[in-house]
């Protein structure tokens, strides 16, 4: 396991990922992505086995949004890391800014409209492993602004996406797979998750797109 990263947001804008998306707003980006090698060595270190039951769960043991000083909740951080030009009020609130989802290539000029995605659903973690973790560590995971387990979608596309796993669900864009499968391995390593065969293939075949 990998030494515990530097837990500083990144405020400044960030590089174009490969999705085809024309510049001039920064599209979303967490902090840590690893590189294609890193990736496919965590890979290949996460226990494969059946996915547990969603038995048991509930949204409500993941506390989410917790306060991050500053009058800001996580997803208020999120937005403001993830926009472009974001102006808030003295709540912490997003009164105005530009979005780019990077799953579908779509921008967003109203908070309202965007969605902080926990890359590693709740659900999904749920299902391999956080069903035995103390609450507070879940609570640690579902807002965990150090590892790439946070960005700012498109909402209905982030609906769509729900609990699903890479094998049952993928960005609309291709050009974001490899970078998704990427954020996806990582977050579970990092927080030891496993993962089943379904989910590795699917992750892998993403990874040779890189």
């Amino acid at each position: 396991m990998r030494i515990a990263r530097n837990s500083l947001i990144v405020l400044g804008l960030s590089a174009l990922l490969t999705t085809g998306i024309a510049t001039g707003t920064a599209v979303a980006e967490p902090p840590n992505i690893p590189s294609e090698t890193t990736a496919r060595s965590e890979l290949a270190a996460l226990t494969v086995q059946a996915d547990g039951t969603s038995t048991g769960y509930s949204r409500d043991k993941f506390p989410h949004w917790d306060d991050q000083g500053g009058s800001c909740n996580t997803r208020e951080v999120v937005l403001k890391r993830d926009g472009t030009n974001v102006v808030t009020d003295s709540s912490c609130a997003a009164t105005s800014g530009t979005w780019k989802s990077p799953y579908d290539g779509a921008t967003w000029t109203a908070a309202s409209d965007v969605d902080i995605d926990h890359v590693v659903p709740l659900a999904a973690a749920w299902r391999t492993g956080a069903s035995a973790w103390t609450t507070a560590k879940r609570e640690a995971f579902a807002n965990d602004l150090t590892n790439p387990q946070l960005i700012a979608v498109t909402d209905n596309v982030n609906q769509a996406k729900g609990d699903k796993s890479p094998d049952e669900w993928k960005p609309p864009l291709t050009g974001y797979w490899c970078t998704y499968a990427k954020m996806w391995i990582d977050v579970k390593y990092e927080w030891q998750l496993t993962i089943d065969s379904a989910e590795k293939a699917a992750l892998t075949e993403m990874l040779d797109r890189c």
